[in-house]
């Protein structure tokens, strides 16, 4: 390589935001001295995707993602890895133009498979088997001055019938909490105010070292220069009374909980192979929201699993509609080759997929629209993104409400107490800076 000249490496990311913390720590391990980061809408040498196999929809996006950088720099060395590579590395080693596909633990060992950057006929592929090389890979994300993704758990044991994430991630591991400490103290001392705690199943921390979640953030809340600590999703069975109660009491960790719901029948989550009843869920609802009544809530449903009939989403809507639910991730089932759920009967239509679909995201809207009512006149704290949008900074408050205020530079990156004041018409709110 010439001394004087620096591969360009640009990076891509889909999917959760485990796969950003992960696509951070893949970054850091190009040396400064030889690689010259830009962003992936620049011509580079090398382009890093990072891909996500949540759903069909979600392939297909990947491969356009692939194509697209592919088309953009004929001459570019394509690296694909991530989920979608450890699933189906031979699907996208047979795309013309990629060079290296490395499965979800070669992935952080990216530098080993790179001798040369010269095109080749057909791609290189590295991918071990889950069950001889399932080890836990730490990452965390710095490229944001304002908030860091930190995996804390990897991989997940729950083998839900609608789901491929054990097939591409393994069974459910973590770190030692000390570990963890030393990263979150790494990620302060740049300064970062807020880390957002992701994994697979991260309230099943523990497994690898024989704690538990709430263990964790009882260290985590002590790292001096982290204000904020947001819990990315966490299953309503594993979402305890002791972890809400730690939350209502420490400021550190924030109001606002993502609970994956996925039905609200019975019958469904049976055949979805989940490891809780609607009752349980809406008795976690009652708890947060007797212990901390402003907090957010969001939910994950599912819509047209197979088996669902009318009356089944008929049960799921009227049960989310009675709940104090600040707002809903919608997504239309999708049938993955190798699970349970692609072997049952009683497919459901395109079209009827559809409706339903739209039908929750209405009711979402709603829902949040109440939220954002509810809140209005209250006092809280807003962390602020150091991006100028149209002479506006936006942030986000605890409770996850988007807010915007008239552009000042002195609150880029800053915690601030707000009032929020009103509602936009782009649905984010208003709010007046109290200090």
């Amino acid at each position: 390589m010439n001394e004087h000249y620096r591969k360009k490496v640009a990076f891509h990311t889909l999917g959760c935001k485990l796969n950003f913390a992960e696509t951070s720590t893949i970054s850091r391990s190009f040396p400064e001295d030889k690689f010259e980061r830009v962003p992936n809408t620049k011509i580079a040498d090398i382009y890093v995707i990072n891909t996500c196999s949540v759903t069909d929809v979600a392939d297909r996006k990947c491969r356009q993602a692939i194509r697209k950088f592919i088309h953009l720099s004929p001459d570019a060395f394509i690296i694909v890895v991530g989920c979608y590579a450890q699933l189906k590395p031979q699907e996208i080693s047979a795309i013309p133009g990629v060079d290296l596909v490395l499965g979800i633990n070669e992935k952080f060992d990216i530098a080993t498979y790179l001798d040369n950057f010269g095109k080749k006929a057909r791609a290189e592929v590295h991918s071990c088997d889950l069950t001889s090389c399932d080890m836990f890979n730490g990452s965390f994300s710095v490229g944001d001055r304002t908030r860091s993704f930190l995996k804390v758990q990897d991989g997940c044991d729950y083998g839900c019938a609608y789901c491929t994430i054990p097939m591409a991630r393994g069974k459910s591991k973590n770190p030692d909490i000390g570990m963890l400490t030393i990263e979150a103290e790494t990620i302060a001392r740049k300064g970062i105010k807020e880390i957002v705690l992701t994994g697979v199943n991260i309230g099943d921390f523990g497994k690898s070292t024989g704690d538990i979640f709430y263990d964790l953030l009882s260290e985590l809340i002590k790292v001096e220069g982290i204000y904020r600590y947001r819990i990315s999703s966490i299953e309503p069975n594993l979402l305890t009374n002791d972890l809400i109660r730690l939350s209502a009491e420490s400021s550190k960790i924030l109001p606002h909980f993502h609970i994956p719901l996925q039905s609200g029948s019975n019958k469904i989550l049976g055949l979805m192979k989940r490891r809780y009843k609607r009752e349980v869920f809406s008795d976690r609802i009652s708890v947060i929201k007797e212990l901390i009544p402003t907090a957010g809530i969001g939910a994950d449903v599912i819509v047209g699993f197979p088996g669902e009939s009318a009356e089944d989403f008929t049960e799921t809507f009227d049960f989310i509609n009675s709940l104090p639910i600040s707002y809903l991730h919608v997504f239309t089932f999708s049938e993955r080759p190798g699970t349970v759920a692609s072997t049952l009967p009683g497919k459901v239509t395109f079209e009827e997929k559809e409706s339903r679909s739209k039908k929750l995201i209405s009711l979402s809207k709603q829902k949040h629209q109440t939220f954002l009512a509810q809140n209005t006149g209250c006092n809280a704290s807003v962390l602020f993104e150091p991006a100028k949008s149209a002479g506006m900074i936006s942030g986000y408050t605890g409770n996850y409400i988007r807010v915007e205020h008239p552009w000042q530079s002195a609150l880029s990156g800053e915690i601030k107490k707000v009032r929020l004041t009103g509602i936009s018409v782009n649905g984010k709110m208003k709010i007046e800076l109290i200090d």
